[in-house]
């Protein structure tokens, strides 16, 4: 068995990734079991580095916020602000604070120093502008789409002024109520000024399509592609805010999948660019369809990852890698059982190493591992169930 297994493997590096696919992906899907990982972010970092000297990838999509990280963006394109700045306000999650980060920013920065437009990597985070304990409001969003549109165009065209989109916004706060993501009678999302926003935005977004070919002319790619950011995290965030005001089983569910919505529609944006590889953790990629036991009764929440929905796009053009780690010492993960998938790969002599997850899957297919069992909410082993439905297994002994 250790025999055949070995023959799965190769080096973790850009070259053999690039070998599991019958052309490069346009969407490159990294995924990871847990977050903030000191060898998982090394191992990230490594690959984004030889994926851009070697296979002529120039963006890099972190799981994090969509508007947030255009401040990243700047700084890495053209030196605009501080590195320890724009790593705080431009990545969210409090993952700002894991040094792999910090260190993917700074040597983005440093690659794009002196070279041509064309030439320079680019950041983006491909999340909506969520938290886990809240939703943002739509103020940002909305208010850029109407002030790039109304630059740009005949006031008339417009639906509404800026006053009336501020006066129907109100106070953030009541957007960004953290007792909402529980209970949906303090949500915002189905006032009658959400209502009317809700139309307003989808106004916007149709005058943004119809105009196209008056804005592509007056407007810089950098300047058009913000605005369709813009117009979709508007329409996105206003449809979360919508279902979380719910009350109905499905609730949790039409989060989730609206969620994914957003970070797919976001990821096949950055794809019209050119070949992506986006990071996050595993379950936003999976092909598969998702499902998370909820509480109080409630029935399980399905719904379609990112990935899946990327997937469908794209076909081919979509790859999918995930990670599994033998051990986390500084999370409590010990080494795995021996009968479990990543008891298979930590019994194989590299520290570090690349698997052909089909192939794999077609030598454990008479004797299937059993799951590892999570140790800690968070972290996630690597479903064997879902080994065939992957593309390869970036594997790490110790993370």
């Amino acid at each position: 068995m250790a025999t055949d297994l070995q023959e799965t493997v190769h080096a973790l590096d850009a070259t053999a990734v690039m070998g599991l696919f019958p052309a490069a992906p346009r969407v490159l899907a990294l995924g990871e079991p847990t977050h903030g990982a000191e060898g998982l972010l090394d191992m990230r970092n490594d690959l984004f580095r030889q994926l851009v000297e070697r296979e002529g990838y120039l963006t890099i999509a972190l799981e994090s916020g969509c508007l947030a990280g255009l401040a990243v963006d700047e700084y890495v394109t053209t030196g605009a602000g501080t590195l320890d700045d724009v790593v705080a306000r431009g990545i969210t999650h409090d993952w700002a604070a894991f040094p792999g980060n910090r260190a993917l920013v700074r040597w983005m920065r440093e690659h794009n120093e002196g070279r041509p437009a064309a030439e320079r990597v680019r950041f983006a985070g491909f999340d909506g502008p969520l938290e886990f304990s809240h939703a943002e409001s739509p103020r940002q969003a909305l208010t850029a789409l109407h002030t790039h549109l109304a630059a740009r165009l005949d006031a008339a065209l417009l639906p509404c002024t800026a006053d009336t989109l501020d006066g129907l916004l109100g106070p953030d706060a009541a957007w960004t109520e953290p007792a909402a993501m529980l209970d949906p009678a303090r949500s915002h999302g189905q006032s009658a000024e959400a209502a009317r926003l809700r139309l307003l935005a989808d106004d916007l977004v149709t005058l943004l399509e119809t105009q196209t070919p008056h804005l592509l002319a007056v407007t810089t790619p950098d300047e058009w592609d913000r605005a369709r950011l813009h117009a979709r995290t508007a329409t996105g965030l206003l449809r979360y805010h919508a279902r979380m005001a719910d009350p109905s089983p499905a609730r949790m569910a039409g989060l989730l999948s609206l969620r994914a919505r957003m970070m797919a529609d976001n990821l096949l944006a950055l794809a019209e660019r050119g070949p992506v590889l986006a990071f996050a953790h595993n379950s936003h990629f999976q092909r598969p369809r998702s499902t998370m036991a909820l509480w109080n009764g409630l029935p399980p929440a399905h719904w379609w990852s990112a990935g899946a929905l990327v997937g469908a796009r794209l076909g081919t053009a979509y790859g999918f890698v995930a990670t599994a780690v033998g051990t986390l010492a500084r999370h409590g993960v010990d080494a795995p059982p021996p009968g479990t998938l990543e008891g298979l790969l930590h019994a194989l002599p590299q520290d570090r190493f690349l698997v052909d997850a089909p192939a794999l899957a077609a030598i454990l297919a008479d004797a299937p591992p059993t799951p590892r069992e999570s140790p800690w909410f968070g972290y996630a082993p690597q479903d064997p169930a879902h080994l065939a439905d992957t593309d390869g297994i970036a594997f790490i002994k110790c993370a």
